[in-house]
């Protein structure tokens, strides 16, 4: 075909014969693209003769359109640049055209320039037409790359040529160790892990990360399918899904954030339905509640005597001083026009605010505020116990949701403040209830030193049944009592009253503590209520020192001395008003002069934080210190309180006053022998 080398000897008419019968049409041109050598598939392809091909530009057998294309493509190759195929429409008749690949290949000498091309017309089927269009389409201006690897040397390709997203991971580099290096540190091991297995024969398919050749983190999801031959391949489709996957991490997010916030505001709730006083109502309206509105300052304020008023913790703070004290009825400002007509009230900008009330301008210049939420709290009558507002350092919009939100809480938070009127009510009621059924003054005595003490629970709302007595009795006795009914509020202080009552009229006219302790465990049980007490029950006969204890479910007498103190723990039956034939034992020791004697409730030395005996033991170390004094051993074990205050706690603490030592002429006098002495 070139004029030295057709001249060669059988070779060469070998090659020129596999030239003319070569299945794919072929050409070889001249420089200038003319044709000077067409093979019979050429010829076929186009239904012309060898003679009416010669002598024309190959690329003048094109679609008009592509024509230019293709005269370029010559130019490029003639220059060297010959590797990539172009895909252009080939005029085959007048009226049809056909899809063709063309490959072109310069002909050059050892040393020369190129002096033509050979070109390769690969005429696409309809089926591969089809195809090629689809991987065009799918390339083009797309997130997706269809490529290939050559197993044998590692080497990429990309199937239908460069793509935004191949010249973004890859650009001119081919090298897939090159392309590996930039995969995220925390994805390189399985990467490679699969890449190996498939230089095994397994098809791959993989989400990892890469960093583009900008630096920017891109998430890829590439598969590709084992192709055996030589050389063996993997040819797939590398997709770029950054997008999908960060819009999986939005609505993850998006999903935690709306579990925390319901989680938020399950939580808060239920604070509001459990809250025990209106200042704790106040600050969870004013603090808590605002990161799940985005506020930037909150203020609630309920409605006393016709006034405004908020919780200390809120003054102390400052955010309402202005508003603090204002006449509830006042309509000139938001609160209260709120409160006047139950309406809430929402403002997006302060210019919106001051044209609806100009007098609170004075007010809004205290505030960093640009919007407001203000809504009533009010209960089940309807009538406003209170405001709450929520502002916003920017222009807000108050969604419909964050409006209900609102209100709902708004709805809670008044139904906390009724029930605590009325658990308020009930205290004050019972706190007077229990003042009246302890003794105002207990019996004093010569030669014993008595103090008692009551403290009511700091537990809100627990008044309990703690109760004591002192019984002056026949024959030189006292009784020692110290109770606790179980329940809390009216009903226990009322029952409270009922057993001292019903105790000290059995005391009176019977001397064994066992049989007082019994009738009244009887007169509970009768009366049908389901009424239970604890008690602790001591008679002392104040000449000898001799006691005498009944004990129903009490914690142990302390006993102390200078330095030193023990536990006594008389033999216990259940508490009064469990069984109704319960006898109760009783148990006796000498009360020595100069020993200090406590009993108490369980609420001195008992809680969830705290054992009894712990709680025993610190009370011991106390009255040991203090015990010559029973009135300050009272007060300091009424400070120290070992188990906190979460309970009513009722104490009496007693001692014996030693008798003064008589003179040492006097000391044998029968008179001045002790009353037990044998």
């Amino acid at each position: 075909m070139n004029g030295k080398r057709a001249s060669g000897g059988g070779s060469e008419n070998a090659l020129a014969e596999a030239f003319r019968h070569a299945p794919e049409p072929m050409a070889v041109t001249g420089a200038d693209g003319a044709i000077q050598h067409a093979n019979q598939a050429l010829t076929e392809l186009f239904g012309a003769d060898e003679a009416e091909l010669t002598g024309r530009p190959w690329f003048d057998l094109l679609e008009s359109h592509d024509v230019e294309h293709g005269a370029r493509a010559h130019q490029e190759a003639v220059s060297g640049n010959w590797a990539r195929r172009s895909r252009l429409r080939l005029a085959v008749t007048d009226k049809s055209s056909r899809m063709a690949e063309i490959g072109l290949r310069p002909l050059t000498d050892d040393h020369g320039p190129a002096s033509g091309a050979i070109v390769l017309f690969h005429a696409l089927s309809t089926e591969e037409a089809d195809l090629r269009v689809v991987g065009d389409l799918r390339t083009d201006n797309s997130d997706s790359v269809l490529w290939s690897l050559d197993l044998s040397n590692g080497r990429l390709r990309e199937l239908f040529g460069p793509t935004p997203l191949g010249g973004l991971l890859a650009g001119d580099d081919r090298e897939l160790e090159h392309i590996l290096e930039r995969v995220h540190p925390d994805d390189t091991a399985r990467v490679r892990d699969a890449i190996a297995v498939s230089f095994a024969g397994r098809d791959y398919e993989q989400r990892f990360r890469i960093f583009d050749r900008l630096g920017d983190e891109r998430s890829l999801h590439v598969r590709a399918r084992y192709v055996p031959g030589q050389p063996d391949r993997l040819v797939g489709i590398v997709d770029d899904v950054t997008e999908h996957v960060q819009l999986v991490r939005r609505l993850a997010d998006r999903r935690r954030t709306e579990a925390e916030h319901g989680r938020l505001v399950t939580e808060l709730s239920s604070k509001l339905v459990s809250a025990t006083t209106v200042d704790k109502v106040m600050d969870l309206l004013s603090e808590e509640f605002l990161p799940i509105f985005g506020g930037t300052g909150a203020a609630a304020l309920y409605v006393e005597e016709g006034l405004l008023r908020t919780s200390p913790s809120a003054r102390e703070r400052g955010y309402v001083e202005h508003i603090d004290g204002r006449r509830a009825d006042d309509t000139d400002f938001p609160m209260g026009a709120v409160i006047q007509d139950r309406q809430p009230r929402f403002f997006e900008s302060r210019a919106e605010i001051v044209s609806r009330f100009p007098a609170a301008v004075e007010l809004m210049r205290s505030v960093r505020g640009q919007a407001w939420a203000t809504v009533p709290i009010f209960g089940d009558g309807k009538i406003a116990l209170g405001v709450w507002q929520m502002v916003w350092d920017r222009p807000h919009h108050a969604s419909r949701d964050e409006r209900a939100l609102m209100l709902t809480f708004a709805g809670l938070a008044g139904q906390a403040l009724q029930r605590i009127k009325a658990q308020q009510a009930e205290l004050e009621l019972a706190d007077a209830v229990q003042r009246r059924m302890l003794p105002r003054q207990v019996a004093s005595f010569p030669d014993m030193d008595i103090a008692t003490k009551y403290l009511p629970s700091r537990a809100e709302w627990r008044i309990c049944g703690d109760f004591y007595d002192v019984i002056e009795l026949p024959d030189n006795k006292v009784g020692l009592l110290v109770g606790d009914v179980q329940g809390h509020g009216v009903e226990a202080a009322a029952a409270m009253g009922q057993i001292r009552v019903a105790f000290r009229a059995y005391a009176t006219n019977q001397s064994d503590p066992g049989v007082v302790l019994g009738e009244t465990n009887r007169l509970l049980t009768e009366t049908g209520e389901i009424v239970f007490a604890t008690c602790g029950y001591l008679v002392v006969d104040r000449g000898s020192g001799v006691m005498q204890a009944a004990w129903a479910g009490q914690p142990p007498a302390v006993l102390a001395s200078r330095g030193t103190y023990e536990l006594w723990s008389p033999e216990t039956g259940p508490p009064l008003g469990v069984l109704a034939d319960t006898e109760y034992t009783v148990t006796t020791r000498v009360l020595a002069p100069g020993t200090t004697l406590l009993l108490c409730s369980d609420g001195l030395v008992e809680s969830s934080e705290v054992t009894m005996q712990d709680g025993l033991a610190q009370v011991g170390e106390a009255l040991a210190e203090h015990g010559e004094n029973p009135r300050a051993a009272a007060q300091v074990l009424a400070e120290m309180a070992p188990a906190g205050r979460g309970d009513d706690i009722a104490l009496l603490v007693t001692r014996m006053i030693p008798r003064a030592t008589p003179p040492p002429e006097q000391a044998e006098s029968p008179e001045n022998l002790p009353v037990n002495a044998g």
